[in-house]
């Protein structure tokens, strides 16, 4: 998923975490490029053995919206 909204970012670290799934917050450090604006999406990759169990903790979440694909 991608998201530029902090708040949504903590939330999904701290699901992920919770059901034991590892996860990598990629480009973190973009809002060096774009003045700390937060136009640049942060990425949140998963395990790929737990794609789908991630995707479904995101969906229970409410976090539909923030998926694609």
């Amino acid at each position: 998923m991608r998201t530029n909204d902090p708040v949504t970012l903590s939330f999904v670290e701290s699901l992920m975490r919770e059901a034991g799934i590892g996860f990598l917050v990629a480009d973190q450090n973009m809002s060096i490029l774009d003045g700390s604006l937060g136009i640049l999406p942060r990425r949140v990759l998963v395990e790929a053995d737990r794609v789908q169990q991630a995707r479904r903790i995101l969906r229970d979440a409410g976090l539909e919206d923030e998926l694609k694909g």
